[in-house]
């Protein structure tokens, strides 16, 4: 997914620092190519298509085309059945993952995740990070970046500007929907909270949607008080990933459902305040959490006794019902004091 190929770019700057002649390259999902487009410390991308993802014979082809390539070092974050098919036939005389007891005949390194950190910049990357470990690269912390160009920053920037958006007031990217239906904050829920948004700043409000949600986006939009409505610019949203992007880099803060929405945001130092889905574990994901930089809210904040003792696991299959405990005034707070520093 793009937040966690975004968040595992982490590892080439830390690689590149202590081995700056080296070949380093990225294998990614091909959608999630633009998050790292650009980077600097990356030497090649291999891309894992969709046709490989469907297919047991594209991805035996993809695995064999990796072995050709001769790498010495095999560093496997995904740690899945493909990704651990694809480290088992790369021929690599070093291969690193997290340890999982039924793969740890692939791998010479078997990392074990840590479950607790006071690093600020969260468990997911921490726990990257010691992957890099057998390979004598001992960090703690390091910050996503993603890299746009001057060019997509001043196209981006006019085309705000021809669709009416004042640069002398607040702008604000609403993360509307999750990447599924157990990681989207309930409709009428994130209404309310759009209508807190623009009562507290009078700001400017840009959805982040893909063409194929544009009825869900309206329905958020319906669901807004009529004078919510009319400082949202509906129609204005990057019809790509590297347009979303550099549309983003000019918002005062994106605000909404946790994701690589939220995640990119932070790789491109825009402030955020995040919604969490109510399964997710917000331990691992809030990453460089900071009062009125990058703020998040979580059920499990309000209502610790609904997780006690649970997992994950146990509470993905009731995301839909915790949802509706979760309803927007028990955050009202936190969040009207995040915003009290974008009134225009």
């Amino acid at each position: 997914m793009i937040g966690d190929v975004l968040t595992s770019s982490v590892l080439f700057e830390a690689l590149r620092e202590r081995y700056p002649k080296a070949q380093l390259d990225y294998l990614i999902n091909s959608h999630t190519f633009p998050v790292v487009e650009n980077n600097p410390f990356i030497d090649n991308f291999i891309f894992f298509t969709p046709e490989v993802e469907k297919s047991k014979r594209a991805l035996w082809s993809l695995a064999k085309s990796v072995k050709k390539e001769q790498y010495n070092v095999v560093v496997d974050v995904y740690s899945k059945i493909s990704s651990n098919l694809i480290s088992a036939l790369s021929g690599a005389k070093t291969k690193i993952s997290y340890y999982k007891h039924y793969s740890t005949f692939i791998y010479d390194h078997n990392i074990k995740r840590t479950n607790q950190t006071h690093e600020v910049c969260g468990l997911a990357i921490v726990n990257r990070l010691q992957l890099l470990e057998p390979l004598d690269v001992f960090i703690t912390s390091a910050k996503p970046k993603i890299y746009l160009t001057s060019e997509e920053l001043e196209t981006s920037k006019q085309f705000l500007i021809s669709n009416g958006i004042s640069f002398g007031k607040p702008l604000i990217m609403i993360s509307v929907l999750g990447s599924g239906s157990n990681k989207t904050y309930p409709f009428e829920y994130m209404a309310q909270v759009i209508d807190q948004i623009v009562a507290t700043t009078d700001g400017q409000i840009l959805f982040n949607y893909i063409p194929k949600q544009e009825a869900d986006a309206q329905a958020i939009f319906n669901l807004c008080k009529p004078e919510t409505q009319n400082h949202i610019y509906l129609n204005l949203f990057g019809k790509s990933l590297r347009e979303f992007l550099a549309l983003t880099a000019h918002c005062h803060a994106l605000i909404g459902n946790e994701g690589g929405a939220v995640n990119m945001a932070k790789a491109l130092n825009i402030k955020t305040f995040t919604i969490f889905s109510t399964w997710i574990d917000k331990d691992t994901w809030n990453i460089f959490e900071e009062k009125t930089v990058n703020e998040s809210v979580h059920l499990k904040d309000y209502k610790p006794e609904l997780y006690k003792g649970k997992t994950e696991k146990d509470m993905k299959p009731h995301a839909m019902e915790l949802y509706h405990k979760f309803t927007p005034d028990l955050f009202d707070g936190k969040l009207n004091r995040f915003l009290k520093m974008f009134r225009s």
